[in-house]
Parts: C-alpha cells; structure tokens; sequence
C-alpha cells in the first residue's frame, strides 16, 4: 500500500517551500480529506452490507486460493486508483481514483467486520474498540511527525522489505493453510505504524499545495492496514 510519488513537473511547488502558514493549510485539507475517507468507508460498508448476496460471495473467498485471488484483485484495484490519482491533477479524476480505492477497501473488510459482528459473542465491541484504538494511534502518530518535525524518511528500507516479507508469509498461508496467528498481526501493525511514520514526515518532500487528495489516499490506505490487523488482534482474544 505504499505511494508512488506523484509526477513532478517544474511548476510544481512541494509543500516543503511553502511558509508554515500554507503547510498547515494543506495538512488540514489533507487530513480533512482522510476523515472524509473514513466517513464514506462506513456509509460504504453499509450500503454492502445490505446485500446478503455480496456479504455471502465474500464471506466464500475467504479459503485458500480463492483468498489469494481477491487479495490479487483487490491490489491491482486499488494500485490502478493510487496510479490514477498520482498522475492527474484534475480533481474530479483525483476524487474519482479515492472513491474508487474507498470502495475496494470496503469490499475486501466485508469478511473480517461480517465475522466480528455476526458470529462473536462481543461483535459490536471489538468493532467499537478496535476503531478506537486505531484512530488513536493514528492520530498520535501523525501529531508527532507534524509537532516534533522529524524525518522518518529513512524507515522506507525497512517497509519495504517488511511489506514483501509479508506478502511471502499471506501466500503461504493461504496455500498450506496454516494460521499466521497473533504475532503477525503485531508485526503487520507495527509495519503499518512505520508506513504512516513515513508517509507524515514524507508529505513536504512528495507532494505538491494540490495533492491533498493523493495525499490523504496514501494515508487512509495506512489507516485501514493498521485498522485491518488491530481488529484481528482484537478478534483473537474472543
């Protein structure tokens, strides 16, 4: 779920020349638009969910090759509306790339918030605290790059690596069958930690005063990696 960097042409001016005034004015667009993402995931998640067609075709992926082909599909969507954001500057396209992206998200929580809230004693809950938590932490994490200014540029190694390392052990779950279990998950948030880490203090070096919305993908794409494996944590303890 990593960004590319957006074209640069010359006239593009990053938001690392900008004076302070306009840097807090593209964070809080940007930001804006991250709560906005997650406002339109639920209505999303919603509006699915009232299908029992949908929620049982999901709910079916969820084995073996099967799983592995929604996940390909999945990445292939949302890597398509990352590219398409990245590479225009028309708004309606940028918007048009994150509704998309929002979408697919939704699609692929179908079977993890269907297993949570309708086969666990305590559904509802570990919904409720799972989003809790990981709005907290990602909220804590951005506040200290953007407060304490410190460049996290040098975690993009580590992701990498850590990402294909995790991709290698998803796929090889899903062909012999074995449970990744609790500690995956910590490490998966931890990698998705990192990503927001990285992706906070790399805004003033990647994007430009109009790429609040390429910018708020790459983030809401982290927050739904940590909220996907906090809420598989929370799910554990059931």
């Amino acid at each position: 779920m990593e960004n590319q960097i957006p074209n640069q042409s010359p006239q593009k001016i990053l938001i690392g020349n900008l004076s302070e005034a306009d840097r807090v004015a593209f964070y809080k667009k940007t930001y804006t638009h991250v709560a906005g993402g997650v406002l339109v995931f639920v209505l999303f998640e919603y509006l699915l969910f009232q299908s029992d067609t949908i929620v049982n075709f999901m709910l079916s992926m969820t084995q073996g090759y099967k799983w592995l082909l929604l996940l390909g599909g999945f990445m292939l969507a949302t890597n398509y509306a990352e590219s398409m954001a990245l590479k225009t500057s028309d708004k309606n396209m940028q918007y048009l790339a994150y509704g998309i992206y929002i979408f697919f998200e939704a699609l692929i929580f179908i079977p993890m918030i269907a297993i949570a809230a309708m086969y666990m004693d305590s559904g509802p809950e570990i919904l409720q605290q799972a989003a809790i938590v990981t709005l907290a932490l990602f909220t804590g994490l951005s506040a200290a790059v953007l407060l304490t200014k410190t460049d996290f540029s040098f975690l993009k190694t580590g992701l990498t690596i850590g990402f294909f390392i995790a991709i290698g052990l998803i796929i090889a779950g899903a062909l012999f069958g074995f449970n990744l279990g609790l500690w995956f998950s910590v490490g998966m948030c931890l990698l998705a930690g990192g990503s927001i880490l990285y992706q906070t203090s790399n805004l003033v070096k990647t994007y430009g005063v109009e790429d609040y919305i390429p910018a708020a993908l790459g983030l809401f794409a982290s927050l739904m990696l940590l909220f996907w494996y906090i809420l598989r944590i929370f799910m554990s303890r059931d």
